[in-house]
């Protein structure tokens, strides 16, 4: 690449300095002037807010006071504001719930002793087995209770507290002396059972 002299070098530099000032003379030259406006409010004027009205310019210079002052104020077009907590719909009451049916407990059936105690005896009386009778001369009744055999009569004493209150052909009235339960006893067997007969001595 050949190098230019240092006088070429000069002669091109002051051309690009003579371009230069001639397209700044250019630009200045045909530029325009800046547009002016006539002042809307005079110096030293206070002009009034368009955001809030009805709002008196506090006179204190302290920013707390003059926060809580405009604070109040409503922007025109603003339904709600979100510096603050609060709901601008009115709040429902809710209508208060009708109070349950008060019910009774149940009152637990209350067991007496002597309840208790003619339970027991009417199990018991209910383990004898009326098996049959002798002959229809001699009313010998054959009952049996837990593999005890008894031969008893009408009115005899059965064990400690029991007795036979009624005896018939085809049952057997137990009586509970202490409680004075009474229990039937139906022949055991067929319905047609033939009494016992007494073996020969």
């Amino acid at each position: 690449m050949r190098t230019m002299s240092p006088d070429k070098q000069k002669r091109l530099l002051i051309s690009l300095l003579a371009a230069l000032a001639v397209l700044v003379a250019y630009r200045v030259a045909t530029s325009e002037k800046p547009r002016t406006v006539p002042l809307v409010y005079s110096r030293g004027a206070i002009a009034a807010s368009s955001g809030r009205t009805g709002i008196q310019q506090p006179s204190s210079a302290d920013p707390l006071q003059v926060f809580l002052a405009l604070r109040g104020g409503k922007f025109p077009g603003v339904g709600r504001d979100l510096f603050r907590m609060e709901n601008p719909a009115p709040k429902l009451k809710a209508k208060p719930l009708p109070e349950p049916p008060v019910v009774a407990p149940l009152a637990a059936p209350v067991i007496t002793p002597e309840e208790i105690a003619a339970d027991a005896s009417r199990a018991d009386l209910s383990k004898f087995r009326f098996l049959g009778y002798l002959t229809d001369k001699d009313s010998t009744l054959f009952l049996s209770k837990d593999g005890e055999l008894f031969m008893v009569k009408s009115g005899d004493q059965v064990l400690k507290n029991y007795r036979i209150k009624e005896a018939g052909k085809d049952f057997v009235i137990l009586l509970d002396t202490v409680t004075h339960v009474e229990v039937r006893v139906e022949l055991s067997g067929s319905g047609e059972q033939a009494p016992l007969q007494q073996k020969p001595k």
